[in-house]
């Protein structure tokens, strides 16, 4: 449920299908830069209720929907 909405969210915003992002994706290779990351954790957390902290170890879609599930707990 958060992958694919993860996935929806990072899609609509790059132009692409969701099918082209894994969890495994880094956000450096789809081409996010700082601001763009920063841009996502704002709407993760209007989207799903829970305050994500900007982190060097967040550098993959996989590691994001990691920690939202951890926060939700």
């Amino acid at each position: 449920m958060v992958l694919e909405k993860i996935k929806e969210m990072l899609a609509d915003k790059l132009g692409i299908s969701a099918d082209e992002i894994t969890a495994e994706s880094n956000f450096t290779e789809l081409g996010l830069d700082s601001l763009d990351i920063a841009e996502m954790l704002m709407n993760i957390e209007a989207e799903f209720g829970v305050t994500v902290e900007a982190d060097a170890s967040l550098t993959t879609v996989g590691a994001i929907v990691a920690k939202i599930e951890e926060l939700q707990k």
